[in-house]
């Protein structure tokens, strides 16, 4: 048989494009086996879990701080001139103190007029007692009248009655004295001062004011639906203008309610510290303790006025959860909203990171445990 070389050159073609198709069909699937890289990772994090904390359960509330008590010191002298001051606003005094003096001599020269009175009365009395004891010895020989005998003993009744009159001028008259020096009637601090060095004052001018043992309270305005949840004992935390805390108990709960504005007031007792009369103050009342779901404040990230937090699931990508959060204590925010108790959390740099994402778990994640030193602010929710 013989072969044309055409045939043969088209043949060997033939089978050149044969396995040339078979090699690349044998790369294609090749190609297509080869596994794909994976992403890198969108951030290194740590983890956290939420936490059921024991949260202290507080009533804010406004008042005003006023003295406990305020005394009114007066004088009780009339017409007499005041010769000295020895107190100042400010002056810590205690009780029986001299505060001020009035001029007393005009006073001393009536209380020795009393004193002058008073002896002549006792004198002129003891005369009249002589006279009637000698008439009742001669009642029964007859040498005197019965008129007379009844004369003698009224003359001593008269006399007598006499002496305890001239004893009580005596005694108003030292009263009198004594008004002309003005004493603090309790220990405590003076307020308030309208005394002036030789002013002529009357009965009853008001010359100083204090604050009675120097005790101090702040009258907080509570609505009325939340009166009943206060107790007397209850303890109330009060910040002064420097943010200080001052601790106080509460006094008395007041039993009416202002009809315009429907607050009540109550009345917490302060110790010493730097607030003063007259100053306003913020402050909060300690009811007790709630439980609450926790999370760290970095946890939470809010975009367009809602609230999420970022889920670690186990393949590493994170979930973005929409959540509610209520009260903030410290570095850490309640969840209000359902929330696992075991769900892994981005703890810090969720800000970063959007829905699906892919982290890196840092190994040394923070714990989660909240500090125990965190002290409950008045600005917490009720």
């Amino acid at each position: 048989m013989i072969f044309k070389p055409n045939a043969i050159v088209f043949a060997a073609a033939c089978a050149l494009s044969i396995c040339a198709a078979g090699l690349f069909s044998l790369n294609s699937q090749a190609a297509d086996e080869k596994p794909q890289a994976q992403p890198k990772p969108a951030l290194s994090v740590t983890t956290v879990q939420p936490q059921a904390l024991a949260w202290p359960l507080q009533l804010s509330a406004n008042g005003n701080v006023a003295a406990w008590q305020e005394a009114s010191i007066g004088s009780e002298a009339s017409g007499l001139r005041l010769l000295e001051v020895r107190a100042n606003v400010g002056d810590v005094v205690r009780a029986g103190q001299v505060l001020a003096t009035f001029a007393a001599e005009s006073v001393q020269a009536d209380v020795a007029q009393a004193q002058a009175n008073l002896l002549e009365a006792q004198a002129n009395a003891q005369d009249a007692s002589g006279n009637a004891a000698r008439a009742r010895t001669l009642q029964t020989t007859g040498a005197l009248s019965e008129q007379q005998i009844t004369q003698y003993q009224t003359t001593e009744q008269v006399a007598k009655a006499r002496v305890a009159a001239a004893k009580a001028t005596l005694v108003v008259q030292q009263q009198r004295l004594q008004h002309t020096q003005v004493r603090a009637p309790d220990f405590g601090v003076i307020s308030a001062r309208s005394a002036t060095v030789g002013a002529v004052l009357g009965s009853g001018t008001e010359l100083f004011r204090m604050v009675r043992g120097g005790r101090l309270e702040w009258r907080a305005e509570v609505t009325a639906a939340e009166l009943e949840r206060i107790k007397v004992g209850t303890t109330a935390q009060v910040r002064t203008a420097q943010g200080t805390p001052v601790q106080g108990k509460v006094r008395m709960v007041a039993p009416t309610v202002d009809p315009q504005t429907r607050m009540g007031l109550v009345y917490v007792d302060l110790p010493a510290s730097s607030l003063k009369p007259g100053m306003f103050a913020s402050g909060a009342f300690a009811l007790g303790q709630t439980t609450a779901l926790t999370v760290p404040q970095t946890a939470v990230v809010v975009r367009d006025a809602f609230s999420f937090v970022y889920r670690v699931g186990k393949d590493q990508r994170v979930a973005q959860v929409k959540v509610q959060t209520g009260r903030q204590l410290g570095d850490r925010l309640e969840i209000t909203s359902p929330l696992e108790p075991d769900a892994v959390l981005v703890a810090s740099g969720a800000g970063f990171l959007n829905d699906g994402d892919r982290v890196r778990v840092v190994e040394n994640s923070k714990p989660n445990v909240p500090s125990a030193q965190i002290a409950p602010t008045p600005a917490a929710s009720k």
